[in-house]
């Protein structure tokens, strides 16, 4: 569990490794993943027929996706994998506000605490690190991305096996980002679309091993964990991202105090919420399933 959590902290690393732009890059993730998970189904025959209706809301939860992984590249290339790793953290708390408005039930007033104490983190963070204003607005914009298609992906997460769910996920993502390319090119008409140098490798360790198999070690990792065990060790993915990004990008240098104030309130709140909610009776291993190397 512990491997598939290093690895979905290793995409923040990656992210801001590759010199292509947010949209170009989840072009390419999207498209590679889609293509190695086709590879797997067909090798071991596990295509599974999905109803018409599931399919169109899991094409609702793959263009979601792709905007959602847009955003989160984005805030690393307009700040750094640090803040982008942390601002996504927050996503767990906005789902627990959501969820009750998707499924039409009582808001609890102690998690609308938790999530103003989240987003006093953010705040703190933007506060004292204007200079990252721009990759603070589009890293809360990818955690908000994230709550919703996570609410709505709880609703068939039990009805279908995980891998042909991601697969169509990012097929329907990427056929979303390239409907939306020319935008980029409008923009930007010096965007760069072929990957440069080492591109090709990170992508391919980012769809392989930060998608494909760490989805399935968080798969195989909960037939012998429970799954609040499985959901704390999830919720250290941007722990470990952070420390990746001090290791490797010295980001820490970049960094004034606020952002460590920041990131311990964000924490605070996600470990309150996770201990307040997640007990090993009740708990679901919906959420690993949900997840599927998403990050």
């Amino acid at each position: 569990m512990h491997i598939a959590v290093l690895l979905w902290g290793f995409t923040g690393v990656l992210g801001r490794a590759i010199s292509l732009t947010a949209p170009v890059l989840v072009w390419y993730r999207m498209l590679m993943t889609a293509v190695f998970m086709a590879i797997i189904l067909t090798y071991r025959k596990q295509w599974t027929k999905i109803a018409p209706r599931d399919m169109k809301q899991l094409a609702l939860v793959g263009g979601l996706m792709g905007v959602h992984w847009v955003a989160f590249y984005g805030s690393i290339k307009f700040s750094n994998a640090s803040i982008a790793l942390v601002c996504l953290s927050t996503a767990s708390i906005f789902t627990s506000v959501l969820d009750p408005i998707v499924n039409k039930t009582k808001h609890d007033i102690a998690e609308l605490l938790l999530g103003l104490l989240a987003l006093a983190g953010v705040y703190f963070i933007y506060q004292f690190q204007q200079l990252y204003g721009l990759g603070i607005l589009f890293g809360v914009i990818a955690a908000i991305l994230s709550s919703v298609f996570t609410v709505l992906n709880k609703r068939i997460a039990n009805k279908y096996p995980a891998r042909p769910m991601v697969f169509y996920e990012m097929s329907t993502g990427w056929v979303l980002i390239t409907l939306l390319m020319p935008l980029q090119l409008i923009y930007q008409p010096d965007t760069v679309l072929l990957p440069q140098g080492y591109d090709w490798i990170w992508l391919i360790i980012l769809s392989l091993c930060c998608t494909v198999w760490a989805q399935s070690l968080a798969l195989n990792a909960l037939k012998h964990i429970s799954s609040f065990t499985a959901t704390l060790s999830v919720n250290l993915e941007p722990i470990y991202g952070v420390i990746l990004a001090f290791m490797f990008y010295n980001e820490n240098e970049e960094l004034g105090w606020s952002f460590f104030v920041g990131m311990g309130l964000i924490c605070l709140s996600v470990l309150l919420q996770m201990f307040r909610l997640l007990k090993p009776r009740q708990a679901s291993p919906g959420y690993i399933e949900e997840k599927s190397g998403i990050d």
